[in-house]
């Protein structure tokens, strides 16, 4: 979040420094197009009705605090076909690891044995190499629900929680990966996905931004 606010404060710098920009008419249009509402404390200057920025000003954000999970689980949707895998409790741990080798993901969604998606918990690489490889036992013969991250013990978030207090959540608690539950289980999020919305956010911001002093928008 730290690294967010940064970038913030460095493109806010950038562009009220811009010579292009002189008033605070010009400011707001440039901020205007972009979903920024900005306000200045003003200093007339020696030509009439001209405004100076203060060094004070301030911008209120917004883009990645309108930014949903639910945003971050519908890319993932287009770009990989589906948010969420999962396993069973009693499934292997050797096909639990097999099963994210396969996929390229760190974690799995643990649903209860039955038709319906009951959630049990997740199970993560890092349980794997915990209680498994470091107590030197079989894979093949350990099931996922001896291993998985129980229910009781779960940070979970909504599809309708911000990315930004998503992150701070697993900061705070030093985890990676945080199922997504609406009364039931509909996708899992990691560091990497909100990192990457975060990234795609700022990337799309400096370019707009860009075009726009570039003289590329009218």
């Amino acid at each position: 979040m730290r690294v967010v606010r940064s970038c913030h404060e460095k493109l806010k710098v950038t562009i009220l420094q811009h010579p292009q920009f002189k008033t605070t008419s010009e400011m707001n249009k440039v901020f205007a197009r972009f979903g920024r509402v900005i306000s200045f404390p003003t200093v007339q200057s020696k030509e009439a009705n001209d405004i100076v920025v203060s060094e004070s000003s301030t911008m209120q954000q917004k883009g990645l605090e309108n930014t949903t999970v639910a945003d971050v689980l519908m890319i993932k949707d287009e770009e990989k076909g589906n948010s969420w895998l999962c396993c069973r409790t009693n499934d292997t741990a050797y096909d639990a690891i097999k099963q994210m080798a396969a996929n390229n993901i760190g974690s799995l969604v643990v649903l209860k044995p039955g038709e319906n998606q009951l959630i049990a918990g997740i199970i993560t690489e890092r349980d794997y190499l915990r209680k498994v490889i470091v107590q030197d036992r079989s894979s093949k013969y350990t099931r996922v629900g001896d291993i998985m991250t129980e229910q009781s013990k779960l940070i979970t978030v909504t599809s309708d929680t911000n990315i930004l207090q998503a992150m701070q959540l697993m900061s705070e608690h030093h985890i990676r990966h945080v199922p997504v539950i609406d009364g039931k289980v509909v996708g899992m999020i990691s560091v990497a996905d909100i990192v990457k919305a975060v990234v795609d956010q700022q990337t799309g911001e400096v370019k707009q931004l860009n075009q726009f002093i570039r003289g590329d928008y009218y």
